[in-house]
């Protein structure tokens, strides 16, 4: 069945908020944006993911947390970390989609400590989450008109990580809405941030601002996404090459948008699996410290980059 007009406009929605990028979005309107994502999530609600329901690769503890101040309000976020945790962690910031800092979120973000992360749930709803569609369209209007906010939301959750939390390296991720904040956030913190993953956030594909970019990336999208279509991940993916980004870029055949999500009917668990063991190895690749030992087995191999 062909998905309804207003269903695929919707998919360009949750990929980026309007305002703050490094290219112009499309010639929609903030309202458009809005009305669009309604249309898609009319019959959705926010659910835990099956990843999620899972317990963690080791035990965890968490709790919320001030990691930031915004506009003279406190910002809370979810931070977890291994239960035995001894001395500086590397550190994952955790990007939320449109339902805000929900418990999804917050077991996902337990998912990533127990592979050996300090991972920060970021709150760019200021303390509200979505139960219903009309109420994320209205928050998601909110950062929509101010873009600004977030993004000093953001450069103060790695403060948080790096200063006080002393992380020996820090990553994002992010997914649909806060996929494309993943790659913003990259952009903005393009020495502090050493890798970065996206699932079908809305991609850049301006070589002069993608060059700025100094650590891996990782992005996932569907081949059936009719708003990030391939044609525009491939424009994406010839842009980081140009710009010398590396880059591992993931198109899954029969997924659309917002594949890696249970709560709408464009989920497909067997993608969303594969892009979540990717995501985990991508991470431990570029964010674990590596021994002197290992790497020089490495070396003797011929395993290390060049």
């Amino acid at each position: 069945m062909r998905a309804s007009f207003a269903s695929l406009l919707a998919a360009w929605v949750c990929a980026f908020p309007a305002g703050a990028w490094a290219q112009p979005p499309a010639a929609m309107t903030d309202q458009q944006y809005l009305v669009s994502m309604l249309a898609m999530h009319a019959h959705d609600a926010p659910v835990e993911s099956p990843v999620s329901a899972v317990p963690p690769a080791a035990p965890v503890r968490g709790s919320m947390v001030v990691y930031a101040k915004v506009d003279g309000k406190a910002v809370r976020g979810y931070v977890a970390e291994p239960l035995h945790a001894r001395g500086p962690l590397p550190a994952i910031i955790v990007i939320h989609e449109w339902w805000g800092l929900n418990d999804n979120i917050r077991r996902m973000t337990d998912q990533l400590a127990g592979e050996g992360y300090l991972a920060l749930a970021v709150d760019l709803y200021g303390g509200q989450t979505a139960a219903t569609p009309a109420a994320a369209q209205r928050l998601m209007g909110a950062v929509m008109s101010a873009p600004g906010a977030a993004a000093d939301n953001l450069r103060q959750a790695y403060g948080y990580l790096h200063a006080t939390r002393h992380a020996t390296r820090v990553g994002v991720i992010g997914w649909c809405f806060g996929g494309g904040w993943s790659l913003q956030t990259a952009l903005m913190l393009p020495d502090r941030i050493a890798a970065t993953v996206m699932y079908y956030g809305r991609p850049v594909t301006d070589v002069s601002s993608l060059a700025k970019l100094k650590m891996p990336l990782m992005g996932f999208f569907g081949a059936e996404d009719q708003g990030i279509t391939p044609a525009d991940v491939q424009a994406f993916e010839a842009a980081l090459k140009q710009a010398h980004v590396h880059a591992e870029i993931h198109i899954y055949p029969g997924a659309g948008h917002a594949f890696a999500n249970p709560s709408g009917g464009n989920y497909r668990p067997a993608a969303a699996a594969d892009a979540w063991r990717r995501t985990l190895a991508f991470f431990a690749r570029y964010l674990k410290p590596v021994s002197a030992g290992a790497r020089r087995s490495a070396g003797m191999l011929g395993l290390t980059e060049k």
